[in-house]
């Protein structure tokens, strides 16, 4: 709830298609920050999104919502990017990587000639190789270029071993960590309910895995695109950057001897607050989710090699 005695907060979101304009309503209608604005190449698009939802007003609250630009960026608290080309069917993310990467060179430039105190949170993919890609050409200190990293693919683990277990995810303890992508680890050995472990057969844990780790191809197949649970871990993001709640949230963020993985963004438990990434949270992987964790790694770094920065 917008508190109307306190100094306006502002999210500015940029990239009006299925992930940034879902997540624009999540947070107009969760009354996230006290000023929204919609950036998006095609003002049109931006504009009639600012416009339906305003249409709404009367039957939510007080959140300011506009259609602007990139000088719109200048007192904005987070800015999340949603925008680049989609993803498409029977395409990886990393083959999204080249397209992005170059959209991306002209956002970053347009957001830092009129910020340089904000929290960016990256939510394009390929997340992870983007996400370094805008630290590296924003100047922003580390901890505040964040990705959502496996946020959502931790959420979907959850979803699906609750669901095999009949225990609502809320209550279930289950990380991913690493790439936002093909490569990314289920953490199978911490996984647990009241910190009690949980036992899967081999076929169980392969079919929880795979549902998990394929579930945006099953759904850009049935419908063109993911946008309700990823605006959902957005908001997550920003609700815990707003109001300061040192929540630990899978995000991405540059990793400096974690695991022996150095010069990369990989998601991973981290410590969100105020502050953007205030802390990442070591984990204690067992030999086999070492050596996946290490080689998700490698694999984007060898993306990264290609790209000039």
């Amino acid at each position: 709830m917008v508190n109307a005695a306190q100094r306006p907060t502002r999210v500015v979101v940029i990239g009006t298609g299925a992930v940034g304009a879902t997540t624009a309503y999540t947070l107009f209608l969760r009354e996230r920050a006290s000023e929204l604005v919609l950036i998006d190449v095609n003002h049109d698009k931006a504009l009639g999104e600012a416009l339906d939802m305003n249409h709404g007003l009367p039957f939510t609250g007080g959140v300011k919502l506009w259609a602007g630009d990139y000088s719109d960026c200048k007192d904005a608290d987070v800015i999340v990017i949603a925008a680049g080309s989609n993803q498409r069917p029977g395409e990886t993310r990393i083959d999204l990587l080249k397209r992005n990467a170059a959209i991306f060179d002209d956002i970053i430039k347009s957001i830092v000639k009129y910020n340089d105190h904000g929290i960016i949170l990256i939510a394009t993919n390929p997340v992870d190789i983007l996400s370094y890609v805008s630290l590296k050409k924003s100047g922003f200190p580390v901890n505040r270029v964040i990705g959502s990293g496996t946020l959502l693919d931790s959420a979907r683990f959850r979803y699906l071993i609750g669901q095999n277990k009949k225990i609502n995810p809320r209550s279930i303890h289950a990380h991913i960590v690493g790439e936002h992508g093909d490569s990314e680890v289920p953490l199978w050995s911490i996984a647990n309910v009241a910190g009690i472990g949980l036992e899967f057969t081999d076929e169980e844990r392969e079919d929880i895995f795979n549902r998990t780790k394929n579930a945006a191809y099953e759904i850009i197949n049935a419908k063109g695109s993911t946008s309700y649970a990823i605006a959902l871990a957005l908001d997550r993001i920003i609700v815990s950057i707003l109001q300061n709640e040192a929540s630990v949230l899978n995000v991405s963020t540059l990793l400096k001897n974690y695991n022996g993985v150095s010069d990369v963004y990989l998601g991973v438990p981290c410590i969100v607050d105020r502050s953007g990434v205030r802390e990442i949270l070591d984990l204690d992987l067992n030999e086999t989710e070492l050596a996946k964790f290490q080689a998700s790694a490698n694999k984007l770094k060898e993306q990264i090699a290609n790209l000039d920065l």
